[in-house]
């Protein structure tokens, strides 16, 4: 049975990915599911020269925290248990750190919220730095 990585990357959530998964729960194929909120680091941008960070956080948090929610739904309406984790710092480092310190199989990534080039440049770094196998949802 395999173990399941999905990064919730941007403010629309990883729905699909989380269909997915129930999916392959549903046909005894994956046993386990991480949900991986992963949050850039907020200090640099224009935002943060009007903005202080810590507010700039809450707001992230709020926006990744309504998507978070969407997609645990998802997964509970199917049964698939699952286990969150919330991390700081470059997606595609991060994400590919995560995956290989945690033993995931395979890695289900949503990227529907995400515009063309970061859609493309996030899926080519994590194949770069990760060898784990990545289904992207588009």
């Amino acid at each position: 049975m395999l173990k399941l990585l999905i990064p919730v990357v941007c403010r629309t959530g990883s729905l699909e990915a989380a269909r997915h998964a129930a999916f392959l729960f549903g046909e005894k194929c994956v046993s386990q599911v991480e949900l991986l909120e992963v949050l850039e680091e907020t200090g640099e941008g224009r935002a943060a020269a009007f903005q202080s960070r810590a507010a700039l956080r809450r707001h992230e948090k709020l926006l990744m925290r309504d998507a978070l929610t969407r997609t645990c739904a998802v997964l509970e309406d199917a049964g698939v248990p699952y286990t969150w984790k919330r991390v700081f710092g470059p997606p595609g480092k991060t994400i590919a750190s995560y995956a290989k310190s945690h033993g995931a199989d395979v890695m289900v990534l949503d990227a529907n919220g995400l515009g063309f080039f970061r859609k493309w440049g996030l899926f080519a770094r994590l194949s770069r730095l990760s060898g784990v196998p990545i289904t992207m949802i588009r």
